[in-house]
């Protein structure tokens, strides 16, 4: 059971986790490509949806956690402090999306889509760049979570 636990927790966070992160970052670019060309419908159509694509994935994303709990419990490793570490780090990943990269995402959509302004003044760059710090900082926790769950501190993997 732990094998296929730890299968679809792998499998989750690849097929999750990964879109989540490409399209994160894909997004402020896009958003000022079409916030310079608001005329070009196709720069519109790209920046929503990158933000569907985050939103979907972000809610799928959830098994990741859960599957790897699941298998965390199996192996008898909750009280593990590189698993506590992880856990803490998804979670303040999980906090960042949520709080900080999406809402941003949907307020440059919704502006591009009502054609108005982005940003307080129509400062749009900075509006933006703030974005793709937010989402550097959630790529980077998920890359710290990454590594913590291959090295796993006092496993007996060798590694």
């Amino acid at each position: 059971m732990t094998k296929f636990l730890l299968a679809v927790h792998v499998l989750a966070a690849i097929v999750a986790i990964g879109p989540v992160t490409v399209a994160a970052s894909m997004f402020p670019p896009a958003a000022r490509q079409a916030l310079a060309t608001p005329e070009d419908p196709r720069a519109v159509q790209t920046v929503l949806l990158l933000l569907r694509i985050c939103r979907v994935y972000a809610v799928v994303g959830v098994a990741v956690p859960v599957f790897g709990l699941a298998t965390a419990k199996n192996m008898g490793v909750l009280g593990d402090t590189w698993l506590i570490v992880s856990i803490a780090l998804t979670a303040l990943a999980a906090v960042v999306l949520v709080a900080l990269v999406l809402p941003r995402q949907t307020a440059i959509a919704e502006a591009l889509d009502e054609e108005r302004p982005v940003g307080q003044g129509g400062d749009e760059r900075a509006t933006t760049v703030r974005l793709a710090m937010f989402t550097g900082v959630f790529n980077v926790l998920w890359a710290a979570v990454t590594v913590l769950m291959i090295v796993r501190p006092g496993s007996t993997t060798g590694a």
